[in-house]
């Protein structure tokens, strides 16, 4: 059995697939005829741009019944590569029209760079260099798949202003982690909108609420779970809106973001614009 090996474990299915097939001199057409997976789905999941689920699994162990449920195997260990109460909502996550994510105090996973994630991952408590190492992959491999596929969902990000200052790595860090969010602000299918630090509802967890998808994810202190109750989501769906009345204008992003980059590198945008025109 092939482990992860610290890499992107999206990236590494996909290429144990195309292994498999390009063994037996299959095309993808060949492979989807056989498999009763759609060429073009078979295709993303080959490159790494799309996830696999159980069911295509089930599927390809059945074209290659000489592996011995090599595939059904690989996807349930790669379940592991991620933390427990985060493992079934990639699929969910995957089937949804548009993600409305919230997360206090800090910048929420979809949004931070690699930097700033290994900076706080390396905070949890007894966390091996092995974990972070695994939980860094399975993070930065879901922002691809999420944001840069090719029908991504409409995501409306919520970031607390809270998150703009507060130090987590370097300062050089903080600077490329606030460049990162001003790009995302300028995706097509990206809404940022940035709270004021004042008084909210939300302080104690973060969530993201998948519509099409009928779930959403919250998080807490000792870990998150998967909801799908129908009064849940409701109350979610409320709260976030909540949140949305009180932010900052969407306009304004890039703005508010700027003059927090400014703090991280000393001096302000354009500054540090007229600057790089010097050099």
């Amino acid at each position: 059995m092939a482990g992860n090996s610290g890499g992107n474990p999206v990236t590494h299915f996909g290429r144990q697939v195309r292994k498999e097939r390009l063994a037996r001199g299959w095309s993808v057409h060949e492979l989807s005829a056989r498999s009763g997976i759609a060429a073009g789905h078979l295709s993303r999941i080959e490159n790494g741009k799309r996830p696999p689920t159980e069911n295509i699994a089930n599927k390809l162990d059945g074209v290659f019944p000489e592996r011995r449920g090599y595939f059904t195997e690989l996807y349930e260990e790669m379940r592991t590569w991620a933390p427990p109460g985060f493992r079934d909502w990639p699929e969910r996550e995957a089937r949804a029209t548009r993600l409305s994510v919230w997360s206090p105090g800090v910048v929420d996973g979809l949004a931070q760079t690699e930097d700033y994630a290994r900076s706080l991952l390396e905070t949890l408590p007894g966390a091996s260099a092995e974990a972070v190492k695994g939980r860094l992959a399975t993070r930065m491999a879901r922002q691809r798949h999420v944001l840069y596929r090719d029908d991504p969902p409409a995501v409306h990000l919520i970031v607390d202003e809270l998150a703009l200052f507060r130090r987590v790595g370097s300062a050089q860090a903080m600077t490329a982690q606030m460049r990162h969010l001003a790009e995302l602000a300028s995706l097509p299918r990206v809404r940022m909108q940035v709270l004021p630090a004042a008084a909210h509802p939300a302080t104690a967890s973060g969530f993201i609420v998948a519509e099409g998808a009928g779930a959403a994810y919250v998080e807490h202190v000792l870990g998150g779970g998967v909801y799908t109750e129908e009064q849940t989501l409701t109350t979610l769906s409320d709260l976030f809106d909540t949140l949305r009345a009180e932010c900052y204008r969407a306009s304004d992003t890039t703005a508010i973001i700027g003059k927090a980059e400014g703090l991280w590198t000393g001096e302000s945008r354009p500054t540090a614009e007229r600057r790089a025109g010097r050099a």
